[in-house]
């Protein structure tokens, strides 16, 4: 019998998929999407040696350069218009998000509702431009300094025209994919710049599997080690779609009153905290945090000409160091609470339930509720930001141990999950949406009858 109701409630969902034209669209337009951003992967810069940057990207692949790679789905080793990805916009984000925190007049913006929204999104645009230019600029330095084995340059023809093309260059595929994420945010289904960054991973996916099994295959990596890897990473994937999913639900009771002359039963609800609110929003910002700086000090340096300075901080920064690993856990859990503080604030989310006359049994409405809410919710993210640190850290260790790619990893794997999960997530609502409205037509034409 219950084989029997699934089959019955797949066949509807099909057959409510087949009809929501609107939802067949946006995934039309997604995919649409993802495909020119893949093709912009694909077309490299002016006057770069290709042979050579292969080559040094070769010798680097094991470190900060490899994993910036991995985000940009190898636009980086390929030096293509869509290098630098979208991560200039993320740092900016970042950035003009901390300080809507402290300076007054960006947290009133924050207070006006969608025009404050919107132009604070300018700003960030703004700010993106000018990370841009400076990332852009560093780059194109880097590849000029940048020499191979045989002596051979990273750039064809170094010089002034070879920077400015270059920085114009990485500004139009960056502003160009800013605004791709806009337009699947506004036209196609789930959120543009998550489907942008996972796009990018899962490309690199396949050859990173490849990869693995091609150590196990030379004797580099044991049967043993090879199995151990691959059990966590469906181990690391079931744990991420369980604590994504759980939830701590408050009840909310509402007390009784009179509707139309009849006094209504009083009704309860329940207010859903997830354990993790802020998705792969903390991992995304502390690898960029981390990537931005030793990305530029990395293609800035010659190959064994580098500044005393420069050569300890990529020894003590390198990829699954101590070092990297303590300010990576700390950089996701300062930007876990942040972020939960900017998504979620308790004292509005009090005033909401007073105003609808809404209350926690046995909590005063007003401050009392709100301080209730911030504390259950300072306990939510405590336990949000060691399974984000755990899940994310803790992948980065066995690929220092095993030398196994980076796709492999816990943030690769958190993101993926995570953003497929919100995808599918959507797909729903839409589903729901257009069965809620073919409903209301039927009830509409039965009226007129």
């Amino acid at each position: 019998m219950a084989s029997l109701q699934n089959q019955k409630n797949n066949t509807m969902g099909w057959e409510t998929f087949s009809k929501a034209t609107d939802l067949q669209k946006r995934l039309l337009f997604t995919l649409g999407a993802m495909i020119v951003y893949r093709l912009g992967t694909f077309i490299p810069l002016p006057g770069i040696n290709s042979v050579a940057l292969q080559e040094l990207f070769a010798r680097q692949a094991g470190g900060i350069l490899g994993m910036f790679n991995m985000f940009t789905g190898g636009a980086l080793s390929r030096m293509t218009l869509f290098a630098l990805n979208i991560m200039p916009y993320i740092s900016a984000s970042i950035i003009v998000q901390l300080a809507a925190s402290v300076v007054p007049s960006l947290m009133s913006l924050k207070k006006e509702g969608e025009s404050g929204h919107q132009k604070m999104n300018q700003y960030t645009r703004y700010l993106t431009v000018l990370i841009t230019i400076i990332q852009g600029y560093g780059l194109a330095m880097g590849l000029e300094a940048m020499v191979g084995s045989n002596g051979s340059s990273a750039v064809l023809y170094p010089g002034q025209w070879f920077r400015f093309t270059t920085v114009v260059s990485l500004l139009g595929g960056t502003m160009f994919i800013v605004w791709l994420g806009d337009q699947i945010t506004a036209r196609g289904v789930g959120n543009g710049s998550s489907l942008i960054i996972t796009a990018g991973i899962v490309a690199g996916i396949p050859m990173g599997l490849a990869q693995t099994f091609e150590l196990a295959r030379s004797g580099t990596l044991s049967t043993g080690a090879l199995l151990f890897v691959l059990f966590m990473a469906c181990a690391l994937v079931y744990f991420v779609v369980f604590i994504e999913r759980a939830q701590r639900k408050i009840l909310v009771q509402y007390p009784k009153r009179q509707v139309a002359g009849r006094m209504a039963n009083g009704e309860s609800s329940h207010l859903p905290l997830k354990i993790n609110p802020t998705g792969v929003i903390p991992p995304i910002f502390a690898s960029s945090l981390l990537l931005l700086p030793m990305t530029i000090v990395n293609f800035s340096a010659r190959e064994g000409q580098g500044a005393d300075w420069v050569v300890t901080l990529s020894t003590y920064l390198s990829h699954g160091t101590p070092v990297y690993l303590a300010l990576y856990a700390g950089l996701i859990v300062f930007f876990t609470f942040f972020y939960t503080a900017v998504v979620f604030n308790p004292e509005e989310t009090a005033d909401n339930l007073k105003r609808y006359g809404g209350f926690i049994a046995g909590i005063r409405p007003g401050k009392s509720t709100a301080d209730y809410l911030d504390y259950v919710l300072t306990r939510l993210t405590v336990l949000g930001s060691a399974y984000l640190a755990v899940i994310c850290c803790f992948p980065e260790i066995m690929i220092a141990k095993f030398s196994v790619p980076f796709v492999l990893g816990g943030t690769t794997l958190l993101i993926v999950v995570s953003v497929v999960m919100e995808f599918a997530t959507q797909i729903q609502s839409h589903l729901l949406a257009y069965q809620y409205e073919g409903l209301m037509k039927k009830a509409k034409l039965k009226g007129r009858l």
